[in-house]
């Protein structure tokens, strides 16, 4: 296991996995029990992994009382990442949800306690709620991270332009920076190239990409059977929706047939030399749900992709990056190649 800074913004030394933990406890119906959990922690641990990532609404709090529980005397040791804006309680009413100060503190608090600690490494907003100024957040955050409740905040899922901008309200505000974005990114999901990534790459953000197996489909498994998330869940799972997708799959399927490895192995490992390329640290979030699936992930760490292999996998799955991306680069073509040049080119997306 290797070792990056989160991003160019925070000194934060963190594993190249995260290891997301939303399948820690059973609340949902599905999910790895105490013991199984405790296997997959260990292991991770003893792989190298010291970045672990939950949130208070995984597993209705399990996953949180869980990760405090393994943690334990190695707590300075390992980066704990945990997330607040849906609440633990689904049940929660208007006063437990949304980015605002008030739901902030008492989200933290519980996360505290649940955890068993007293400060949470990085903090992770979950989801924009379209009604708290961004303001109010930052100094929200501001004052936890001068409280040493937490010592760094990030924003997941939110869209480019509102980390952007919240990013510079903080630099001028002089309050805690934003370290980071979570964005979901996998062979079968790439529309972060459009905005996100570049946005990270150019800020210099530590980025952690959750679902790097698009949710099980880059495994194959769903093509012989419907179990795993997609019949215990039924969410946040890809589907050969669209000729591409199935295209992207039987190409993982190809690859790893030529190097003797298995579907999931090479799709994490194009995540991981896509990260190698990147001007800031993206690191793929790993949700196994049994120790088999984290050998899996780890196995992927020791495969490296041909060049050929890569760039098979890249064009395969490129998507189009739309206005004013592609406008921009028929702009560039044509300078390049003179008056002459044609402005109709097709734009091939940077990897």
């Amino acid at each position: 296991m290797r070792y990056t800074t989160f991003g160019r913004r925070t000194g934060l030394r963190v594993s190249q996995y995260a290891l997301g933990t939303g399948n820690f406890g059973t609340a949902w119906g599905t999910g790895a029990d105490h013991d199984e959990a405790r296997r997959i922690f260990d292991r991770f641990v003893e792989a190298g992994g010291n970045f672990i990532d939950t949130a208070d609404t995984y597993q209705a709090g399990q996953s949180e009382q869980l990760v405090g529980e393994f943690v334990g005397p190695a707590r300075d040791d390992l980066v704990v990442a945990t997330k607040f804006t849906v609440g633990a309680d689904p049940a929660g009413g208007v006063s437990r949800t949304g980015n605002a100060r008030k739901n902030l503190r008492t989200s933290v608090e519980a996360s505290l306690r649940r955890l068993g600690t007293d400060y949470i490494d990085l903090l992770w907003v979950h989801y924009p709620d379209a009604l708290t100024p961004a303001e109010e957040l930052l100094r929200g955050l501001d004052d936890l991270v001068s409280q040493g409740k937490i010592l760094y905040a990030a924003f997941s899922n939110f869209p480019a332009w509102r980390v952007s901008r919240a990013a510079t309200l903080a630099d001028l505000g002089g309050w805690a920076p934003v370290a980071g974005i979570q964005v979901e990114y996998s062979l079968v999901e790439r529309s972060a190239d459009r905005e996100l990534l570049p946005m990270a790459e150019a800020l210099g953000l530590g980025t952690t990409l959750w679902s790097p197996l698009g949710g099980g489909l880059l495994t194959g498994k769903y093509r012989s059977s419907r179990q795993g998330r997609l019949a215990d869940w039924g969410r946040l799972v890809h589907s050969e929706s669209t000729d591409q997708v199935t295209a992207t799959l039987d190409t993982v399927l190809a690859i790893a047939s030529e190097v003797g490895r298995t579907p999931a192995q090479v799709a994490t490992a194009w995540v991981n030399e896509r990260s190698r390329r990147s001007a800031t640290s993206l690191i793929p979030i790993i949700g196994p749900r049994s120790l088999a699936q984290l050998d899996d992930y780890l196995g992927a760490l020791e495969l490296d992709l041909t060049e050929e292999q890569y760039d098979r996998l890249t064009q395969v799955s490129a998507i189009p990056l739309g206005i004013p991306h592609e406008a921009n680069a028929r702009a560039l073509n044509g300078l390049q190649g003179g008056a002459a040049a044609s402005f109709d080119q097709p734009v091939v997306p940077v990897a």
